[in-house]
């Protein structure tokens, strides 16, 4: 029998799930058995429960519907589990470091306890100091093992079921399962305190809690609340027929209204039926309030006292006057210039456009990426919608002559993005954009994750530095309704690294619909825009931006003697990253610069090869099914400075080299398109390529802005059954 059984939940945060697990299966402590408990055996999370479980025979996962909530999990897991204890964690949670060593010892110390409370920390991650809410009450218990009525504060309603060790037998015993519904944890801690004979703690930090930015999803509006109500009307019945005494049942009863009142003074947490909730409660306190139990002084005591006479009208006064006392203007983002600023509170305050649609791509840097995808698609698809793009002053030329837009700054720019209905970017909007009620916010993304991104990246000094406050990086996230995937490897990423409510399309990109297409045509039509002298190989060089680096660089690679080196035929276009796209570099021998070029996915079209370093064009060049080979000369300076989400020396889509000379060997001797060099291609985009099919934008467009249903969206072709646009030399295909 292990000594812990630790159950993590996953519904909804399988971005997170695999930093949870690691924290159980690095402790120095081992005698674990972990359990994850995923949605469905072809859920996100399931696919990462199933990489650990083949690696470590501790994690065995269980499966539980989402429409059983958190309580069916937790009961589906506890009813799989043969350890002495049982451990709860939420899967965006961690254990720290030693602290199973530490449960082990304490519970050596104190014998077999029902119940061990353990300190908890709640570390907000995006900015603030980690705080640990239960130690004053930890601090107050006896040290030794004590019942429950020698710590009647301890009442197991109002700290969270992560935060202590249950003995399963004791658990077995009396028949303890959470309660269905939302606020489980009320329920299960109530109960359980009140079956436990003996307790103890432990007031070392356990459990490391990131709290969620936007708050609890408990405290979100709904009818849900009323829960509350169950959960507290179960507990003071059980503790009514124990016969509970007054010392015992008076923090009991303080602690749960305390939370009922809470959710009382805030309307916003009951769009409907608040004077309900306030009648039932007032019925519950009167029934319930134990003898000699006197209200608590202040505010809260009034409400206490209005609580308990069921004087809504007063209870609600009384809110609403402490509301308009305390309550501080809300700062509204503006655009600068007080004209500009002007115009745009005046077009705030006119209704939406339903038929308006603004897309910007890389802030403003010209028609391209996935906006400009969606907004051609939008054309044919969706053509009662009016399109915008946005552009930056100065690179009006670069827009097709038939697109409408208006530049960054202008008068229009706060006009358009003041009324539009639809907002599409790859990036994000200026920090003074507000996001009206009513208004969808598409993220589009414009690549596949490799390097950290968001709140990730926090760890990483150099990036963090440069990235600014991630407080107004996440309350720009606050902006998406929407937000574009191409594997599930991004889904989870995007739900780590951009905490939001936004909701994930695992629809593919846009951009990457050409790549099945484009037809040989094309691809000819391309290579003689770009100048690739017919019957060459065109090897595409697509280096990534380096943080700690200052300009453009090509790692110590000579490109002209590379050409020289590979092949008499080879010639290489050179794509710098878009940061560098003011150029400079003129084209000469055998080398190309296409940086400026506008569209990346035709530059990828033209390319029979691709050699890049840890840029992620490798996700998108990938769907085209032909050779690249990673020239990583830094890789391990670029991982420890920039941070990355797996290893792609493991992983990588093809040949790796990591000097001029081995990257020329490849080509000369042809092993860069081998038969190898395409299984390793095959698995990259058995991963990564998982819903890029040529509907994307289709599928947006008909979500978005024609509003079908998710049931009605064309679903993703299988892989095998895809045919990648030609190319125009003939190779090895996986």
């Amino acid at each position: 029998m292990p000594r812990f059984s630790i159950i993590v939940p996953s519904h909804g945060v399988a971005g997170r799930l695999s930093q949870a697990l690691d924290s159980v299966l690095a402790q120095s402590f081992g005698d674990v058995e972990l359990i994850p408990v995923c949605d469905a055996p072809d859920s996100p999370a399931a696919h990462v429960a199933a990489r650990y479980a083949e690696r470590d025979c501790r994690v065995a996962p269980v499966h539980s519907p989402p429409s059983a909530g958190l309580a069916g999990a937790r009961n589906t897991a506890m009813r799989a589990a043969t350890g002495a204890y049982l451990l709860f964690l939420d899967g965006d949670d961690v254990l720290v470091p030693g602290a199973l060593a530490a449960l082990d010892a304490r519970l050596t110390h104190t014998g077999d306890v029902d119940v061990l409370h353990f300190a908890h920390e709640r570390a907000p991650w995006w900015e603030g100091e980690p705080h640990n809410p239960a130690a004053a009450l930890l601090a107050s218990a006896p040290d030794g093992v004590f019942a429950p009525g020698q710590a009647p504060r301890l009442t197991g309603v109002h700290l969270p079921a992560w935060s202590a060790a249950w003995r399963r037998a004791f658990v077995t015993a009396h028949r303890l399962t959470f309660p269905d519904g939302h606020f489980t944890d009320v329920g299960w801690g109530g109960l359980a305190l009140l079956a436990a004979e003996r307790t103890a703690v432990e007031r070392s930090v356990v459990v490391r809690h990131l709290v969620r930015r936007q708050g609890s999803l408990l405290n979100l509006p709904g009818a849900h609340h009323t829960e509350l109500l169950d959960q507290t009307e179960l507990v003071l019945t059980r503790a009514a027929e124990q016969g509970l005494p007054p010392e015992r049942a008076r923090p009991l009863f303080e602690q749960l209204f305390a939370a009922i009142l809470r959710t009382a003074a805030h309307p916003e947490r009951l769009p409907a039926g608040r004077r309900a909730f306030f009648r039932r409660a007032g019925a519950l306190y009167r029934r319930h309030r134990p003898a000699g139990f006197q209200p608590p002084g202040g505010s809260l005591g009034v409400q206490h006292r209005l609580l308990a006479c069921g004087a809504y009208p007063a209870f609600r006064a009384l809110r609403e006057a402490h509301q308009a006392t305390s309550k501080a203007l809300a700062h509204l983002p503006r655009p600068h210039g007080l004209r500009t600023r002007l115009r745009y509170e005046t077009e705030l305050r006119r209704p939406l456009d339903p038929h308006l649609a603004v897309y910007c791509a890389y802030w403003g840097r010209g028609y391209a990426c996935n906006p400009a995808a969606i907004h051609a698609k939008a054309r044919v698809l969706a053509p009662h919608i009016r399109s915008v793009f946005l552009v930056e002053a100065g690179q009006e030329h670069t827009m097709p002559p038939d697109v409408e837009y208006a530049v960054i700054g202008s008068r229009r720019y706060w006009e358009v993005l003041a009324r539009a209905t639809y907002l599409v970017n790859n990036a994000n909007f200026a920090e003074g954009v507000v996001k009206r009620p009513g208004s969808v916010h598409l993220q589009t993304q414009h690549g596949t994750p490799l390097k950290t991104m968001g709140v990730d990246q926090s760890a990483y000094p150099v990036v963090a530095a440069a990235t600014g406050s991630f407080a107004k990086l996440l309350g720009r996230v606050d902006r998406w309704d929407y937000n574009l995937s191409a594997n599930r490897h991004s889904t989870q990423m995007w739900e780590r690294a951009f905490p939001g409510s936004y909701e994930q399309l695992e629809y593919g990109y846009p951009r990457n619909d050409v790549y099945y297409t484009a037809s040989a045509d094309d691809v000819a039509r391309v290579r003689k825009e770009l100048g690739v002298p017919e019957g060459a190989t065109a090897v595409l060089y697509a280096p990534t931006h380096r943080d700690y680096r200052t300009g453009f660089e090509t790692g110590g690679l000579d490109l002209e003697a590379f050409c020289a080196a590979a092949g008499q035929d080879v010639v290489v276009l050179l794509r710098a990253h878009y940061f560098y796209d003011r150029g400079g570099r003129g084209s000469g021998g055998r080398v190309i610069d296409v940086t400026g070029h506008r569209s990346s996915e035709d530059v990828c079209l033209a390319a029979d090869a691709l050699v890049t370093d840890y840029s992620s064009i490798m996700f998108d060049y990938a769907n085209l099914d032909r050779p690249i080979v990673v020239y990583a000369d830094d890789w391990d300076v670029y991982r420890e400075t920039r941070g990355v989400y797996f290893d792609l020396m493991a992983a990588p889509p093809g040949p790796v080299a990591r000097t001029p000379e081995e990257l020329a060997r490849v080509f000369r001797d042809g092993s860069y398109a081998d038969a190898e060099s395409a299984a390793l291609r095959a698995a990259f985009r058995e991963r990564f390529c998982e819903f890029d099919d040529g509907r994307a934008a289709e599928r947006v467009v008909r979500r978005i802005f024609l509003g079908e249903p998710p049931e009605a969206i064309p679903p993703v072709l299988p892989l095998a059954e895809r045919v990648p646009a030609p190319a125009a030399t003939t190779l090895v295909r996986s």
